[in-house]
């Protein structure tokens, strides 16, 4: 067999990558729990017309068929008129979700989800097609308070915070509102708000001049409606002066809007919240847009300092109307953090690196194949004590054992007590029969010792794989 191609954007770590995704995903979800998320998990697919009922996502989707589309019996198969399509993102699939289980969950509903997701996008630098994800939600039913709006972003920024302890850069979370840009846009007299949105969304893309182009030539804008949405566009802070810079910006333009005021008041109560709970980590940014249209309050996009190009690692907002079953509608606040996108930064930047990438802490040697159960045994009461190790694969020579551990970032090497020589026996230091005692090796420092299986123990730090700054 030829040797395989690998799939662009399709990511498969290392075992020693895995560890770290694992420590991420491991304290994401700790996080979560702490502010009271309940884990779900959802299926892979959902209908297409589902996928594709709300945004611009239809050249995302990757869509099932089946090499058989008919029954055994030559029946047309009975879900062949359904096309199904694998998942882009958990926000679609969590919708539907609660409208089936609505009369089953307690609401307010917070929720956090972690699973794989697929776009058939192109990939590049920190974009897959084939990704882990991590979501938090709040959803109510009829309504849902504004509290949760800043609650949401503050608890992202918290789990996120918890990474800074193995080199992840610090974070920004950049907040804006869908209300502020609707109430602005319209009052300029633009009534393609969506499609303004869009348009400011590629800022960072494009630029300025491109988006001020597009907002002309694709919008209906006028050279005097498209500068005032990038003026808009320009104004960022992190404390709620920025609420009168909006304001000065509106007077300029003769814009007045009610809806424009509700969105300030709500950006500056969440800016002036986070600025007591979360100092600097929350900055609102005017420019923020979120290209799906489903957003109706906050909407929010993550950054890590210094690493600004490789874009927001972590988005979403609230969303009024995107769950509703005719009589009661759903609405609720999120966020989603591309996983695989932020171990990648962090390998890739060599920012963290996993002390090994194999669970064992301990291998243990064999003498020779005839005592290899007494290996065995040495293994099996190690494990029942909690201490991950495995057994050498074959009775090579001992400094081949170790370097088979020294491979694998294995700390310790076991040594089965061996048989007393026929010379030991005859100088009187040994007792014909008796095994001499079990011996543990540090390979690192040279370092070894008698040790019992019933009680010997590694130090905390080398029991398990940690994940560690690579400067550490």
């Amino acid at each position: 067999m030829a040797r395989p191609t690998p799939l662009s954007g399709f990511p498969e770590w290392l075992p020693d990558g895995r560890v770290v995704e694992q420590h991420v995903l491991d304290t994401l979800r700790r996080t979560f729990e702490l502010h009271g998320f309940a884990g779900i998990e959802t299926r892979a697919v959902e209908p297409l017309d589902q996928l594709l009922r709300k945004g611009e996502t239809s050249k995302e989707v990757y869509v099932l068929s089946r090499l058989q589309e008919v029954a055994d019996d030559g029946a047309p198969a009975r879900d062949a008129d359904k096309q199904l399509g694998l998942h882009f993102d958990l926000t679609v699939p969590f919708a539907r979700y609660v409208l089936e289980n609505a009369g089953k969950l307690a609401f307010p509903f917070k929720r956090y989800q972690i699973q794989k997701v697929w776009r058939g996008e192109r990939p590049q630098d920190g974009r897959f097609r084939e990704f882990a994800q991590a979501d938090i939600d709040v959803v109510g039913a009829g309504g849902l308070p504004y509290h949760f709006e800043v609650e949401l972003p503050l608890v992202m920024a918290a789990a996120l915070g918890e990474l800074r302890a193995i080199g992840l850069p610090e974070v920004r979370v950049l907040v804006n509102n869908r209300r502020v840009a609707e109430g602005f846009y319209r009052g300029l007299g633009l009534d393609d708000v969506d499609g303004v949105l869009r348009t400011i969304d590629k800022l960072d893309k494009v630029g300025a001049a491109k988006v001020g182009e597009a907002l002309v030539a694709e919008v209906g804008a006028s050279d005097a409606q498209a500068q005032a949405c990038l003026d808009l566009a320009a104004i960022n802070g992190s404390d709620t002066s920025v609420v009168d810079r909006v304001r000065a910006l509106a007077a300029s333009h003769g814009v007045e809007s009610e809806l424009l005021e509700q969105g300030l008041a709500e950006l500056g109560a969440l800016v002036d919240a986070a600025s007591v709970r979360a100092p600097g980590v929350v900055v609102a940014d005017l420019k923020i847009a979120r290209g799906l249209d489903y957003y109706t309050g906050s909407v929010y996009e993550t950054v890590l300092v210094g690493h600004e190009q490789l874009g927001s690692i972590c988005s979403g907002g609230r969303y009024d109307t995107l769950a509703s079953d005719g009589r009661t509608t759903y609405p609720g606040v999120g966020l989603s953090i591309g996983v695989s996108r932020l171990v990648s930064r962090l390998l890739g930047a060599d920012l963290v690196r996993a002390t090994r990438g194999v669970p064992a802490a301990v291998l243990v040697a064999v003498t020779d194949e005839a005592t290899r159960a007494d290996s065995d045994a040495v293994a099996a009461a190690l494990r029942a004590r909690g201490i991950p190790c495995d057994v050498a694969p074959s009775a090579a020579k001992f400094g081949k054992q170790i370097r088979y551990a020294d491979r694998r970032g294995i700390p310790f090497v076991w040594f089965p007590g061996q048989e007393p020589g026929a010379d030991d026996v005859a100088a009187g230091t040994a007792v014909a029969g008796e095994r001499g005692p079990d011996q543990v090796k540090d390979i690192r420092s040279g370092e070894q010792v008698d040790a019992d299986a019933a009680t010997w123990a590694p130090p905390a730090e080398d029991l398990w794989p940690r994940v560690v700054p690579s400067a550490g």
